[in-house]
């Protein structure tokens, strides 16, 4: 998959989960690709909410992963790594 594809894929992965963040006020943007790693920005409601490292595991990561296997690591800008 090129990094065109590989992009695209983790779009349509994040357009998969926003409405449910969306739902909770909140949103989340792709920041960049690099390598097996998707940096990713959690926006209104879901900056300060007190289960976004769950959402982000369980839901964003797991998102992603399916529509993009090749993704190892998805790393939250503000600093939340796993």
């Amino acid at each position: 998959m090129s990094s065109e594809e590989l992009k695209t894929a983790i779009e349509i992965a994040l357009q998969e989960i926003r409405p449910y963040l969306e739902a909770d006020g909140g949103n989340i943007k792709l920041v960049e690709v690099t390598n097996d790693t998707v940096s990713v920005q959690l926006e209104g409601a879901c900056l300060g909410c007190s289960v976004n490292q769950m959402t982000l595991k369980n839901g964003v990561e797991a998102t992603i992963k399916r529509h993009a296997p090749q993704i190892k690591h998805i790393i939250e800008v503000n600093g939340i790594t796993f």
